[in-house]
């Protein structure tokens, strides 16, 4: 007589849903890409560029080195820190996406008492508007079924035009 399958089940509660790891490429938000440091905040508030929509205002110091993000949500936007973590880990994940195309400097991204009743995708938008409208973030090239407008050729003079067919009659 065989013995009936058991189940495979944690050694313990603590086991319960602890998965080993898997190889996996990095891909978190290192302390090199954000901006930390208070002096560097006030830096980048008084140096800076600022443009702003109703739900988030980006303040912008480029430098030399690589882009770095700097979050300020406060309990005016949201009083509940659930909220407030909400928008801060959507904008840091756009951020994280959007980063190697970025232009080199520190970010400081101020979120408004509209970004507690937007969702992900219209944050993740609007920090996109702002980045282009501050000259961070390139202009997405033009969707169409038309290669661009290209020529070696030299422009033709629109007077030495032909109009129709030309007659020996005129």
């Amino acid at each position: 007589m065989t013995a009936p399958a058991t189940p495979s089940t944690p050694a313990s509660a603590q086991d319960a849903g602890v998965v080993a790891s898997v190889e996996r490429p990095c891909r978190g938000f290192p302390r090199a890409a954000r901006v930390r440091a208070k002096a560097e905040f006030a830096r980048v508030f008084e140096a800076g560029t600022r443009k702003a929509e109703p739900d988030l205002a980006l303040h912008w110091l480029e430098d030399a080195a690589p882009a770095r993000l700097g979050l300020a949500v406060s309990r005016k936007v949201d009083p509940r820190a659930v909220g407030r973590n909400r928008i801060k880990r959507a904008l840091r994940e756009t951020f994280r996406q959007l980063r190697p195309q970025l232009r080199p400097g520190a970010y400081v991204i101020v979120a408004r008492r509209g970004a507690a009743q937007a969702d992900a995708a219209t944050l993740r938008a609007t920090l996109q508007r702002l980045l282009r409208r501050a000259g961070a973030l390139p202009v997405p090239a033009a969707v169409g079924t038309m290669p661009a407008a290209t020529s070696s050729h030299p422009p033709i003079d629109p007077a030495a035009r032909v109009r129709g067919p030309e007659t020996a009659d005129e």
